[in-house]
């Protein structure tokens, strides 16, 4: 059930609420739950949490989408209130005293067990359990099976920034630059990497890779391009431009820029990006991202050493709210930038956006780099007078929009369809009025009740990222040494073993979210295949939802297994309604064909052709969607569709 505009008065309700209550709403194993805040006092020890209480869940993904706002309020007080804090704070307590009592039996330090109840996706009663667990293999005692023992052992994350020896062994000086989108972020620490004699650029996207390589290629910087399946290697580099998984740990540099450095806390990628800090082997690391950062990146470069300077940036232009909601696509206007949250919701708007005479650029996740940033550059250079876009606009392209425009507020996270984070909202509308092009930036919401919850969003004070938890993600290394330990050979319950079970030394490393690389464990581990080639498969990306792309991560698979060379097979166009889809996908299947080639070249050896196979398939997906700007008359004036909304 879609909110109604008559919700928006709960909508607001439920965000005052939660925020007196120190809480937020999380989804965790397909469920909606409310995850709380706070601290208890036990023998005058200060005990932090941060936890969902035992009766937090709001319930099934599902039922919870189908509640109108009065209905997911009430709930939400019935999961939440006074009286369950009490409750929650008491169970802590009680736990907690039990700690303290082993802890002063045995003189043991309690500071790294009750940091298990800061754990913001998990139940109470599993955190304190795991607080039990960790006291009891601190005083030897039998808490876990000898077997399970062995698995806690075998990888003591505590010691992970340990295990980048380089890095370790010299000193290192972090630069934090922190402020909104707009604020001149990069500007110095790119300039600083340009005339260092060595460096690398580690970016989130393959599209900033790319951006920054050219940026560095064009300031006369002898540059490598390196991405999971893109080399453009120059003879003689001293720079790299790279996204944040293709670090290597093992190369010493003067200067590196590390992108984006809140993304520590996504819990799919993040792990990348603990990496890149506790391993970065350079003499000046620049941290560049937001300002809720800052807590995390103290407590990070406090634990693996070297000094840290802050420096906070202001945007260098005003962000404003309109006054009113656009209320029709007859009042867009050349410069604006519509928002959606799907590939479907962005190629309709685009499409009404046609009808009203503007040629239109669209922007969205499933398309290449190569196609996002030639979609942008016709905007830039006029060709185009209107941008369509999802949240892949908010982090990479410099597009010079004067209004960013929601279309909506709520996107579907995997599991249902919920009101976007605040800090999500602010990183798209900070690319509004880009500095230089326009003097001031301008949001709206397309209709009421989105303007009205978007201008809550942009209001909302942002969440500190926590000092803790920082995720890791399992090497080839760490899963050898848990096999040895366990006698385990197949890669799914290593895997699991890792995530389930490698976190009882403390809590400031976490495992990170490893549920798609174990789907693909699952398949692997069915082949005769080491467990080195099961590794890397388990990390090809490619989504196997959809049949053509597993089909053909199968075949290569099998390929492998079978000692014989994977075919690139060039797929031919598909005409007809579904022929962008299709392209689209062509495209990832080069994509991870290449990225293959780099690691198997044996198996794959055309990897090159898959290179540019991927970029010629990127042209014609542009040029598909320039061809459709063309191929829709524009509507006549009072007879264009309205969106949904209004309908």
């Amino acid at each position: 059930m879609t909110d109604s505009l008559s919700d928006a008065p709960e909508i607001s309700l439920i965000h005052d609420y939660l925020h007196t209550y120190h809480a937020t709403l999380v989804t965790t194993d397909g469920c909606y739950a409310v995850s709380v805040q706070g601290e208890i006092i036990v023998n005058g020890l200060h005990i932090p949490y941060h936890l969902v209480p035992d009766e937090g869940f709001l319930g099934k993904s599902a039922k919870w989408r189908k509640l109108d706002s009065a209905a997911r309020f009430a709930m939400l007080k019935a999961r939440w209130n006074d009286e369950a804090r009490a409750k929650l704070e008491a169970q802590l307590m009680l736990c907690a005293e039990q700690v303290l009592v082993i802890a002063r039996d045995f003189d043991l330090d309690p500071t790294a067990t009750l940091s298990a109840f800061q754990a913001k996706y998990e139940l109470a009663r599993f955190r304190c359990q795991l607080a039990l667990d960790r006291i009891d293999a601190l005083k030897g005692g039998k808490a876990a099976t000898r077997q399970a023992d062995k698995t806690h052992n075998a990888v003591n994350l505590s010691l992970y920034p340990e295990s980048f020896t380089v890095a370790q062994a010299m000193p290192r000086h972090f630069i934090a630059i922190l402020g909104p989108t707009n604020s001149g972020k990069t500007h110095s620490a790119m300039q600083h990497l340009m005339k260092a004699k060595s460096g690398v650029y580690l970016a989130p996207l393959r599209l900033l890779a790319l951006e920054n390589y050219r940026r560095l290629t064009d300031a006369g910087v002898a540059v490598s391009l390196i991405t999971g399946e893109q080399r453009k290697l120059h003879p003689e580099a001293t720079h790299v431009a790279s996204t944040v998984e293709m670090l290597n740990p093992n190369r010493v540099v003067e200067v590196a820029v590390i992108d984006e450095i809140q993304l520590l806390e996504d819990q799919d990628r993040g792990a990348a990006w603990t990496a890149a800090v506790c391993g970065v082997p350079a003499s000046t690391v620049y941290l560049l991202g937001a300002l809720e950062a800052q807590p995390a990146i103290e407590s990070l470069v406090k634990r693996v050493g070297g000094t840290l300077e802050v420096r906070k940036l202001q945007r260098m232009s005003p962000l404003e709210m309109e006054k009113k909601p656009l209320g029709s696509l007859s009042n867009l206007q050349a410069g604006d930038v519509l928002i959606a949250f799907s590939r479907r919701e962005v190629l309709n708007w685009r499409d009404q956006a046609i009808e009203q005479g503007f040629k239109v650029s669209a922007i969205y996740g499933n398309l290449s780099p190569e196609v996002r940033q030639a979609q942008a550059e016709r905007f830039i250079d006029g060709e185009t007078k209107i941008v369509v876009g999802t949240d892949a606009i908010g982090m990479g392209l410099n597009t010079p929009a004067r209004r960013i425009i929601f279309t909506t507020a709520n996107k579907w996270d995997g599991y249902a369809d919920g009101t976007i984070a605040a800090s999500l909202a602010k990183q798209i509308a900070g690319r509004a009025g880009r500095f230089g092009e326009h003097e001031t930036g301008y949001v709206a919401g397309l209709d009421a009740k989105t303007h009205q919850m978007i201008a809550a969003l942009l209001k909302e004070a942002p969440e500190p990222l926590p000092g803790t938890g920082f995720f890791v993600s399992p090497n080839l290394d760490y899963l050898q040494q848990i096999s040895a330990a366990t006698g385990e050979t197949k890669l799914q319950p290593l895997l699991e073993l890792f995530a389930k079970h490698i976190n009882v030394h403390d809590e400031f490393f976490l495992p990170a979210n490893l549920s798609e690389q174990i789907e693909k464990a699952r398949w692997l581990d069915t082949l005769v295949l080491s467990l080195n080639d099961r590794f890397v498969f388990s990390l090809c990306p490619i989504s196997t939802k959809f049949a053509m792309l597993e089909s053909a991560f199968k075949d290569w698979t099998q390929a492998r297994a079978k000692r014989r060379a994977a075919p690139l097979l060039r797929m031919d166009g598909m005409g007809g309604r579904n022929e962008l889809q299709y392209l689209e996908d062509t495209c990832k299947l080069y994509s991870a064909y290449a990225w293959l080639g780099f690691r198997m070249p044996d198996t794959f050896p055309s990897g090159e052709m898959a290179e540019s196979l991927m970029q010629s398939t990127s042209e014609q997906i542009d040029k598909l969607l320039q061809k459709q700007n063309t191929s829709r008359k524009p509507a006549k004036v009072g007879k264009a569709r309205r969106g949904a909304w209004a309908k």
